[in-house]
């Protein structure tokens, strides 16, 4: 009997991660998997197994990653969603307070807001773009907000010193979710270090991919030891003649020695990675743009390094026969795999269960601890819905492309564009 059958749930198509996500992608172009590995990676390995399991690879990535963005605190966690979660929670706000977030992002940055009993208000995008902005987050804000979490998404960086500028006017904390922007810089300055903490992932399918993981930066000595005690520590602390006991409501999520001797292996040859993957972004944008009704997305020009984790464009419906969810299939069929639209990034309309509950007033949304009604569906973020709909992505763009590799792809998107033209 299995485990439906005793619920009287019907089969579901579960959410793939990782490799797994990307086993039927085939084409001519290069693709993430097998990953490119850092030459070091056997070496730490080894080390972790010959130590018995004494050796402290998790402390020497700390250190490793901290240093080379120039903070003070790296936390390493099991992967991105954890990490988020774990600021949730160090952040230590009110159930009912309300979070300002990109409405354009994964569930992993909402996870956390949502545990720990917060409520997200999402942020319209800036217009035909997948990011938002200064004015759309002011727009957001109430007096029951607390935080800004800006979500620099395929890499692309947000305003953040328009962000941070709205946020010290109203006393609000702001942080990053760089999981898509590792070693992307703006205006002289590493994604992840531009407000008071920054969220990093290193799966296995993300820039600097290791099997799993993820990490917070910050500066902050007090935020980081709220986020070892709170996230790691399990809100445990010793007594004297007692022993263990827990103050607080808290996790395990700690990163493991195998993860963090390939995420330093990794790290040792990400910066060279992210490079060329600017250059070769930048290539393919200019490329995409010399296509009729197709527009690559806007690269601000304050992001000075676009640490490209998923390449995309838009198209002018009016100039097409077909629709985007076609046109992305042809482009999938033609030769770039993983191409195809991505409606679900639009997070007000990819979270039913939360639209639910704030519509019955369940906790946190009923009065008090809310001091609101709230609503979640895409025309909430009308900017964030119209260019979900116009845009298409593939997650398989990586550092193996060449400049081949973007006129190779540009041209598939030309041809189908030329295909399916009014």
């Amino acid at each position: 009997m299995t485990s439906d059958t005793v619920t009287g749930h019907q089969p579901r198509e579960r959410a793939r991660y990782g490799a797994a996500s990307q086993q039927e992608t085939r084409g001519p172009l290069p693709q993430p998997f097998p990953r490119q590995i850092g030459p070091r990676a056997m070496e730490y390995l080894q080390e972790v197994v010959d130590s018995g399991l004494t050796s402290d690879l998790v402390t020497r990535f700390e250190q490793a990653f901290a240093e080379a963005h120039g903070v003070a605190h790296c936390i390493a966690t099991p992967g991105c969603t954890p990490a988020l979660a774990v600021l949730a929670a160090a952040f230590d706000f009110e159930p009912g307070d309300e979070i300002v977030v990109s409405s354009v992002s994964d569930y992993g940055t909402v996870q956390g807001l949502i545990s720990a009993g917060y409520i997200p208000v999402f942020a319209d995008t800036a217009p035909d773009t997948v990011i938002v902005s200064a004015e759309t987050v002011e727009a957001c804000i109430s007096e029951r907000t607390r935080a800004i979490l800006v979500v620099h998404l395929t890499g692309l960086i947000c305003d953040m010193d328009g962000i941070t500028e709205v946020a010290a006017r109203h006393g609000l904390v702001v942080y990053e979710d760089a999981c898509q922007a590792v070693f992307g810089r703006y205006k002289g300055r590493w994604a992840g270090t531009l407000a008071a903490a920054g969220a990093f992932s290193f799966d296995s399918e993300k820039t600097m991919g290791s099997d799993v993981g993820g990490c917070i930066l910050t500066d902050d000595d007090g935020l980081a030891e709220r986020a070892r005690f709170v996230g790691q520590s399990r809100g445990g602390q010793m007594v004297e003649h007692f022993g263990r006991v827990h103050t607080v409501n808290g996790f395990a999520h700690r990163m493991t020695q195998s993860t963090a001797a390939i995420s330093l292996a990794q790290l040792e040859v990400i910066r060279p990675q992210v490079e060329h993957r600017d250059r070769m972004i930048r290539l393919l944008s200019a490329l995409l743009d010399e296509i009729p009704g197709v527009s690559a997305l806007p690269i601000p020009p304050e992001t000075e390094v676009y640490s490209c984790w998923m390449a995309g464009f838009t198209i002018d419906p009016e100039q097409f026969r077909c629709g985007t969810e076609e046109f992305g299939a042809r482009v999938a069929e033609a030769g770039i795999p993983g191409a195809g639209q991505a409606r679900y990034y639009l997070l007000p309309a990819a979270l039913p269960y939360l639209a639910e509950a704030a519509e019955k007033g369940s906790y946190p949304y009923s009065r008090p601890p809310a001091s609101r009604t709230y609503r979640y569906d895409g025309a909430t973020c009308p900017k964030a819905q119209a260019v979900l709909e116009r845009f298409v992505r593939w997650s398989s763009f990586c550092e193996k492309y060449e400049p081949r590799h973007c006129e190779q792809a540009a041209e598939i998107v030309r041809r189908v564009a030329d295909e399916c033209r009014r």
